[in-house]
């Protein structure tokens, strides 16, 4: 009996030898990713201990180990110098983020938000606006000595953005997000990057166009309260039936994770997609899981199997351990997110330390006017503390407001874009950004032990 040869078509033979360099390309580039991420993982552990023995925050060790990384090329080691620019690395930096607001919105209740509405929204307006005129009117003209109103409007507008990434990570880290200050500070973030949007937009406006709408400005603004009021409104209205249909279906941890993921990743998406920042979704995914919402899923198991041994304990202990598990029945979401934190968040401050490019400290004159415009970017949201009244700490709240991070690099690459910052002006404000972002951890760590004292 002869074997039959079925014939063949040449074309998917020629597509697969096409694509087998491309794919071997592709999972060589994925390897490379897979070897950073557990090199800026398992450094960042390293770092974190070192910086605590000196009463530093652990986001500070991982900031320091991000310039140290992405500097090792002025040695000659030039093998992190693509990271900045891998997509990969970035987007897992940027879920970095979104999972740290996502976890800060958990821990945060609603109610305490609205008691410090009126601060935090004067905390915000101020320190928005007097940086911005310090900025525009000051560091550019006679700092920078430029002439250029469009540069200087752009100056203006990087120093009134605030980073509350770094700042809500220093206040989780020292368990001290439930403090007034810290909660004014968080407010006046969220308020804050909403007029920040509608600045960059007037300032972008001004200088493509000559001119900016007020129904443009009014559209943007309406825009982020419609979408704050709406995401937390309608999700505080839905977050009980919702839970408690899903709990129906599975009442178990793998449902109430994935419910609360979900729901910070989704509204997320949904900030960026009407033109807001990715994190003030998630923030507000966060505020919309009271532990009362959540009361249909099962408690953990561990609080199910210690449950039985309490009847053998005196009314003392018994109370004490009865207390310990309610709390932490109650907060079984936040707990079940943090180590999705824990491979994420690092990732994000480490990259963020990475963006800094050591070599433009190297020019003085570049290092003195950078010096110049940070004290005055420092002095602006210092004065925005000031502004939230009696009774807290104003340099709390004032040095809570003062990094810049990601948000002013942001606001610089626009303007780099649009041609009015030029290559010594965006060295000046990225030095600006490098040392806002390294010095209020250890500042805002010592103030809030003072405080505790």
């Amino acid at each position: 009996m002869k074997t039959r040869i079925l014939p063949c078509h040449p074309l998917p033979l020629v597509l697969a030898a096409w694509s087998l360099p491309a794919f071997a390309a592709g999972s060589a580039v994925i390897g490379e990713n897979l070897l950073w991420l557990a090199i800026i993982l398992f450094s960042a552990r390293l770092f974190s201990p070192l910086t605590g023995r000196f009463g530093m925050p652990a986001v500070l060790g991982e900031l320091l180990l991000g310039v140290a990384l992405g500097n090792l090329g002025l040695i000659g080691w030039h093998y992190f110098d693509t990271v900045r620019q891998d997509p990969i690395i970035a987007f897992i930096a940027e879920l970095g983020v979104i999972v740290l607001l996502l976890q800060i919105g958990l821990e945060t209740r609603l109610k305490d938000l609205v008691e410090v509405g009126p601060r935090a929204t004067l905390v915000a307006v101020v320190g928005i606006a007097f940086p911005f005129a310090l900025g525009a009117m000051v560091a550019g003209p006679w700092l920078l000595g430029s002439d250029n109103s469009h540069t200087n409007l752009f100056l203006g507008a990087t120093l009134a953005a605030t980073s509350v990434g770094i700042t809500g990570r220093v206040f989780r880290d020292l368990g001290q997000l439930g403090m007034r200050e810290a909660k004014i500070v968080l407010g006046a973030a969220v308020i804050d990057d909403v007029l920040g949007l509608v600045l960059l937009a007037v300032v972008s406006g001004l200088v493509q166009a000559g001119s900016v709408s007020v129904g443009e400005v009014v559209g943007i603004t309406a825009t982020a309260a419609i979408f704050l009021a709406g995401s937390v409104g309608v999700g505080r209205w839905l977050s009980p039936h919702a839970s408690r249909w899903l709990a129906n279906l599975d009442a178990g941890p793998a449902m109430l994770f994935a419910l609360v993921l979900a729901t910070g990743l989704f509204l997320a998406w949904l900030a960026h997609a009407v033109g807001l920042a990715p994190i003030i979704g998630a923030f507000a995914a966060g505020l919309l899981f009271e532990p009362v919402f959540l009361r249909h899923f099962e408690t953990p198991h561990i609080v199910r199997e210690v449950a039985p041994l309490l009847d053998d304990l005196d009314r003392g202990h018994r109370m004490a351990l009865t207390d310990l598990l309610l709390r932490h029945t109650q907060k079984q979401h936040e707990h079940m997110i943090e180590p999705i934190g824990y491979f994420f968040v690092p990732v994000f401050f480490v990259l963020t330390g990475m963006q800094v490019d050591l070599r433009a400290i190297l020019d003085p004159q570049v290092l003195l006017t950078a010096i110049g415009i940070s004290l005055l970017a420092i002095v602006g949201k210092l004065v925005a503390g000031f502004a939230a009244g009696r009774g807290i700490s104003p340099w709390i709240i004032g040095w809570g407001m003062v990094p810049r991070g990601e948000v002013g690099l942001i606001f610089a690459m626009v303007g780099k874009q649009l041609g009015v910052i030029g290559e010594t002006t965006f060295s000046v404000i990225v030095v600006m950004v490098i040392l806002t972002t390294l010095i209020t951890p250890p500042i805002l760590t010592k103030l809030i032990h003072q405080n505790k004292t």
